[in-house]
């Protein structure tokens, strides 16, 4: 498997241009998509990993395979738009069969970002070639590979993802797919898997289902994508999500053919995949993630009233929300912070003088709208609490007579193992302080969380959270993991003691 007209970029420190302020959002790790019975499927994938690209924006890769040339594959860093679009890259990777996967680093490398670790990976068998795309986190991956390096396998990678490689090759049945169910019964944590043989497109979801994974018609072939909005851009029509615990085996001559080689067990699915890492045009269970997010606004704003001249989202991922608190609340809504869309992150030389605008590179409030006016600022999350405060100050200079954040979710207090970038602990906001403490800190007039009933209501939970037998995964607000991150106990992570 080769690149020859394109060889791997030089490592790129990323964190050497990235906003100080990027730290105080939650990040996605990656986004998956697969297609396979369309010619120049590859072309298809690029366009599925643009859709993607809110999920990880670091860097991103192809495989494909073609009966007379092979596997073939591409990895770069940067943007999709940017590497796959180039006719001369996507020569090739000819075929109908090719999967790809955008990459943003939790487990693997920091700081100093590797062309290895991206994936899609890809080994060699007796009974021939595969390539995986891994969204998700592996909690017990170190175990795994210390196992497995002990036992003779030669890493390429830092990402944990390579362990399920090792594994498959370790495996006794005679086929890629058996292979793959005797690997991932091994594997803990959370993941969505989109593999390839050279005739196969795989699909997996682990038992709880905690990362997404959906199933979708083109034409006379089919593909597989992280969301729904990635069907949308080829055209593809939207058939299923993949269930919890379900492998697929789809192929053009068979269709699709599904298995189920783990115990069955309570789906656990991302309540975040709803608050903020989701697409607004995606669909999650059947559910609108817009009307999912307008609803939380007008839960947020049944809960935590107050009286004010405008409600502002703080763009963009708190747009719907404020929308929906504004319509429950009756009080006028307005884009108060206007952002610059045309602001990447390598948009110049990073000096200490750049660095230090922070946020008025990327957000401008709106003076005319904002004098004067009691603001109540709707956002997704508090995570460190570094932006708010700079956006904070932002709307005071522009002349704002009192500022309210309402926030989107519940206080962000626990890090999260299953495929999420989270900041330790200690550097949480919410795991060090109270409400009113945040609030005092930032600097506001008021601050308030939707609480997790609520939250869960609206995503559809009419009862609200059951706290015997959560429907989600919510560990990042109860501290409650669905699945014991056995990796980090190991380094010394308390987890919460049981009520």
């Amino acid at each position: 498997m080769s690149d020859p007209k394109f060889p791997p970029a030089h490592p790129f420190d990323f964190d050497a241009v990235r906003d100080p302020d990027d730290g105080d959002k939650l990040k996605e790790e990656c986004g998956i998509f697969g297609v396979v019975g369309i010619s120049d499927a590859a072309n298809f994938v690029a366009l599925g990993l643009h859709a993607l690209q809110h999920r990880g924006q670091e860097a991103g890769g192809i495989v494909s395979h073609h009966p007379e040339h092979g596997f073939n594959s591409a990895r770069r860093f940067g943007y999709v738009r940017d590497n796959f679009t180039r006719a001369s890259l996507m020569d090739t990777l000819p075929g109908s069969l090719a999967i790809g996967h955008v990459r943003y680093s939790t487990a693997g490398s920091k700081g100093q970002t590797q062309i290895r670790d991206v994936q899609p990976f890809f080994g060699e068998f007796s009974m021939g070639g595969a390539a995986i795309a891994h969204n998700g986190n592996i909690t017990n991956a170190e175990a795994l590979r210390r196992e497995l390096i002990e036992r003779g396998s030669i890493f390429q990678s830092s990402s944990d993802s390579e362990c399920i490689i090792h594994l498959m090759a370790r495996s006794l049945q005679r086929d890629i797919p058996a292979r793959m169910e005797d690997a991932l019964r091994r594997v803990e944590g959370a993941f969505s898997v989109v593999a390839m043989t050279r005739t196969k497109l795989i699909g997996v979801r682990d038992p709880l289902g905690v990362r997404p994974l959906v199933l979708g018609r083109v034409g006379d072939g089919w593909c597989l994508s992280s969301e729904t909005c990635a069907l949308d851009i080829i055209g593809a029509e939207f058939v299923r999500e993949i269930a919890p615990g379900e492998m697929v085996v789809i192929t053009p001559e068979k269709g699709v053919e599904s298995h189920h080689p783990f115990r069955p067990a309570q789906p656990r699915f991302c309540i975040f995949e709803h608050v903020y890492f989701s697409r607004p045009d995606s669909i999650i269970g059947g559910r609108s993630v817009y009307e999912t997010r307008r609803q939380i606004g007008v839960e947020l704003a049944r809960e935590a009233p107050v009286e004010a001249d405008l409600v502002c989202p703080v763009p963009d991922s708190g747009t719907p929300a404020a929308i929906g608190y504004a319509h429950e609340s009756g009080i006028p809504y307005g884009m108060g912070i206007v952002r610059n869309q045309y602001m990447g992150r390598t948009f110049i030389e990073p000096t200490e003088q750049i660095r230090n605008m922070g946020v008025r590179l990327k957000l401008n409030v709106n003076r005319a709208l904002i004098k004067g006016k009691r603001v109540i600022l709707v956002d997704d999350s508090v995570v460190r609490g570094t932006t708010s405060r700079k956006i904070k100050e932002m709307i005071l200079d522009a002349g704002a007579a009192e500022v309210h954040f309402r926030i989107a979710s519940p206080p962000t207090a626990w890090p999260c193992f299953y495929g999420v970038d989270t900041p330790q602990r200690e550097k949480l906001l919410a795991a060090t302080m109270s409400e009113d403490e945040m609030c005092e800190h930032l600097g506001v007039d008021s601050l308030k969380f939707i609480s997790l009933d609520g939250l869960y209501r609206a995503v559809g939970e009419a009862e609200g959270r059951n706290s015997k037998c959560p429907q989600y995964c919510d560990a990042c607000f109860s501290g409650e993991y669905p699945v014991e991150p056995a990796d980090m106990i190991r380094k010394g992570f308390q987890m919460k003691a049981a009520e």
